[in-house]
């Protein structure tokens, strides 16, 4: 198999790949030579623009598969039809998150954030492993650095991202590379320009906290979008 850090080749896996950051993420990839690139993504529309935008450069590289996160069953089935038509998947990116900590959304960004990231580096380390006849991978998960510190307006997505770290540095422990092939990598970025990150101050876990943090907003030097 190739140097882990050559992309050259790879069939490459992206959730929440239809804008952002993974938007960005294919954009990379492609560029250091990916094979195939899945975006997956809720959004239909924005996603089979990116793809259709993706493969100008490099045509029928990219495929757009709609695929709701939070829910187990289009996890699945997307995981299955990317499987079906690339025949081998050796890079997943756990990109996919929901920052929203309102009573309304709390539940959902649970689902988003840790249980389908949970899921899909389950089914990502089954079709990989050496152990069950793969070839080894690497599967990228995304954290924040709000696991790296506390930040009383959004626990839930702090609490989410904590979750990301801790539970790929345990799978990570030895002898796992050894015995399945794959590298497990955590990426904790910081705040980022990205639509993430705009109307915080409605995503509070209660509207007194929303307004404590639209106070503070201007004092976390973010250069929001227009």
């Amino acid at each position: 198999m190739a140097n882990h850090s050559d992309a050259q080749g790879k069939n490459i896996i992206i959730t929440g790949g239809a804008s952002g950051l993974g938007a960005e993420y294919a954009e990379v990839f492609l560029k250091l030579g990916a094979k195939n690139i899945a975006i997956l993504d809720i959004a239909e529309k924005v996603g089979e623009a990116t793809a259709a935008r993706l493969n100008e450069s490099k045509p029928n590289c990219v495929i757009f598969v709609k695929c709701d996160v939070s829910d187990e069953s289009n996890i699945q089935k997307a995981f299955d039809e990317v499987v079906d038509k690339f025949g081998r998947i050796d890079v997943l990116v756990n990109n996919a998150g929901i920052m929203n900590d309102s009573p309304a959304f709390f539940r959902t960004a649970c689902d988003v954030n840790w249980k389908g990231l949970v899921s899909f580096t389950y089914k990502a380390i089954y079709h990989m492993s050496k152990e069950e006849g793969g070839v080894g991978g690497t599967i990228i998960n995304i954290s924040s650095t709000a696991a790296l510190t506390k930040f009383p307006y959004l626990p839930t997505y702090n609490g989410t991202k904590i979750a990301v770290l801790h539970f790929t540095q345990c799978l990570a422990m030895e002898p796992f590379y050894q015995t399945t092939g794959i590298r497990l990598l955590t990426i904790c970025f910081g705040p980022t320009d990205t639509p993430l990150l705009q109307g915080l101050e409605k995503r509070a876990y209660t509207e007194k906290r929303g307004k404590d943090f639209e106070e503070i907003i201007p004092r976390l030097n973010i250069k929001f979008q227009k």
